[in-house]
This record gives structure tokens, C-alpha cells and sequence, in this order.
């Protein structure tokens, strides 16, 4: 019998999370295996050969929707023309970011050249720089000139990365929410399902024209762990009651770190958690349970769009990632997660 690993076993030893594993499955790149009598799934070798090819095409920055095109078709023409395609995205990134580092230099070199110690603002009226830059969009082009697998990861070190630009401080208002948790196979799916249902029954979407959807792991799974499960969360008027399979809750809100991915993005939760660990004005807030995620949420976009999807996978679906904030103190505290 070939060798089995749990879902943590191969999230560990491949640097991808459960629920990154868990999607690459919901959209069908990959199959786990099921063991009689054991409740979470399981990967044989050929599954774990095809998750490196996936981890590679994803940090050569391979959309999701053309690595299932590619396993799909072994054709080598169809791997061909999605690389082909990044590199057309590349090639137009690295020529916008040449230019502008052409136009920098000669910024430089006439600065150089003159003779005023101090630099006026009416300065940029006698140079070329309007001229220059005339052409050039506003652009949140990140530096993508290193694409070589040999120089790989330290160039994914350097992409892996938010800027303030990148990430949005919001205020989420308290709410009463209707929670359902779900611990087991496919818990975002089964979440969903239930969900999805109450909203319907109830016409939250016009009874509650301002409705929000947020979701979390629950538990949070852990190197030890291979437990996985999922909560999810609808906002509901304050003087409604919900019935089982639900559950009544209070959310506090509060303030939040936003970042906003497609859906299957997932390793951009580590991106949000560097850029709060090296932010100057932000902390984490709170001392949340590892039991739901430490308060971190993701909210879906557009929830009134999606709702009357049954399978909420397509390639449109966008999260934002929520991460609890305050305001640095003047001792920054540790954030662990």
C-alpha cells in the first residue's frame, strides 16, 4: 500500500496552510483519499507530487484557473501558453519599472548637476521630469524582475510582501450575528450550505440590506492537529432569533486590518501578518482564543452576488482578510500567531 499523509503532515512539509490544501481540493486540482474509520483526509504520493507542481506554479505566479487547465490537459502546448502568458504580464511590468527607473536616474543626474544646495519646489517646473514622467500611470506594480527558479525563493521573499498601499484600516460595526460551525470534511462548503439556506428562507438580503458575511477557521488547526473545521457568520437584525442548526451571537467590531484577495489567496494571510509585525502606527489587538482564529475573520465581497451560488468557488469570488487592530503603543507588544 503506498504511503498516506495527514492534512497536517503535508501542509507542514509543504509550507501551504490546511485550508490552502482544502481549496486546491473544492476546485478540484487535487483528491484526497479516505481511511475506514479515520475522520480527516489523506494524500498519497501521486497527490503530493502533483501539490509541488502546484506550489511551484503558484509562486511563478501561475493563476489557479490555469494550473487546472494545465493538469487537465497534458498537452506541454497548454503548460507552454500559460507561461507564455505571465511572461507577457512580466515583460509589460519589467518594461513600465525600467522606464521609470531610467526616468529616476536622469532625475538624479540633473539634480547632481546643479548648483543650489537648496531645493526649490518651483524646480520641477525648469526640468524635464514632467516631460518625462507625462506617460506613466499611477501604478502598485510590485518589482518582478527575478523569475528564475534558481533565484525563486528569495524573489517570492521579496513579492510575499504588503505595503501600506496594499492594506486598509477599516471600523467594523458590532452586529448580531447567525453562526453555524462545522468541524469535519469540507467544513467552508457544509458552512456555506447552511448558511446560504437561512439567508434565503429569511430574505436577509432585503430585510437586511446592509448584511455582511464573515467566516474563520474553527478550530484553528495546528502543527499537532489535523483537525480542521470552519464558523461562519451572517448579520442579522438584533431582535431576530435563530434556531438550530444556529446559533445567536454578539460581534463587537472594532478596528481592522484589510487586505483584499481572490478567493484561494490564502497565503496572503502571512503577507497581512508581516506588514502588521513591522507596521510603525498598528498592533494587534486583543488576546484572542486559537479556537477562532484569533479574531482573525474573512468577510466576503459582495455577499448579496453570491448568495444564490451553491458552489462558491468561482474564479470572481473576492475576499477581504480582517485582522484586529489598535494603535501601536509606545512599547510595541509581541503579535503571535
Amino acid at each position: 500500500m503506498a504511503m498516506l499523509q495527514t492534512i497536517g503532515s503535508v501542509s507542514r512539509s509543504l509550507g501551504i496552510s490546511n485550508r490552502m490544501l482544502r481549496y486546491y481540493e473544492q476546485t478540484g486540482l487535487i483528491q484526497s483519499k479516505r481511511i475506514p474509520d479515520y475522520s480527516y483526509r489523506v494524500y498519497d504520493e501521486e497527490t503530493i507530487l502533483k501539490l509541488k507542481y502546484i506550489v511551484v506554479l503558484r509562486k511563478l505566479r501561475i493563476p489557479v484557473k490555469h494550473i487546472r487547465e494545465i493538469l487537465e490537459d497534458e498537452d506541454t502546448l497548454r503548460t507552454i501558453s500559460a507561461f507564455e502568458q505571465s511572461i507577457s504580464k512580466l515583460d509589460e511590468e519589467i518594461a513600465a519599472l525600467s522606464t521609470i527607473r531610467s526616468i529616476i536616474r536622469s532625475l538624479i543626474k540633473e539634480l547632481n548637476e546643479m548648483t543650489n544646495l537648496h531645493l526649490r519646489l518651483d524646480w520641477i517646473n525648469d526640468s524635464s521630469a514632467l516631460a518625462l514622467v507625462s506617460g506613466l500611470p499611477f501604478s502598485n506594480n510590485t518589482v518582478r524582475e527575478d523569475v528564475t527558479m534558481e533565484n525563486l525563493t528569495n524573489a517570492t521573499e521579496r513579492l510575499e510582501r504588503l505595503t501600506d498601499k496594499d492594506v486598509r484600516i477599516v471600523y467594523l460595526p458590532p452586529a448580531a450575528v447567525a453562526s453555524y460551525q462545522y468541524e469535519g470534511d469540507e467544513p467552508e462548503a457544509r458552512c456555506w450550505e447552511i448558511i446560504r439556506q437561512f439567508v434565503l428562507d429569511h430574505d436577509l438580503c432585503r430585510v437586511k440590506p446592509d448584511i455582511r458575511h464573515y467566516g474563520f477557521n474553527a478550530p484553528n488547526p495546528t502543527d499537532e492537529s489535523n483537525a480542521h473545521g470552519y464558523e461562519m457568520w451572517v448579520t442579522i437584525p438584533e431582535e431576530m432569533e435563530v434556531t438550530a442548526p444556529l446559533t445567536k451571537k454578539v460581534f463587537h467590531g472594532g478596528l481592522y486590518a484589510a487586505h483584499m484577495i481572490p478567493l484561494g489567496a490564502f497565503e496572503e494571510w502571512g503577507w497581512l501578518y508581516k506588514w502588521l509585525e513591522q507596521s510603525g502606527e498598528y498592533e494587534y489587538r486583543g488576546d484572542w482564543d486559537g479556537s477562532i482564529q484569533w479574531g482573525c475573520k474573512e468577510e466576503l465581497l459582495n455577499f448579496m452576488r453570491h448568495v444564490n451560488e451553491t458552489d462558491l468557488s468561482g474564479d470572481d469570488v473576492q475576499l477581504d482578510l480582517l485582522w484586529p487592530i489598535q494603535e501601536r503603543s509606545s512599547s510595541p507588544s509581541e503579535v503571535s500567531k
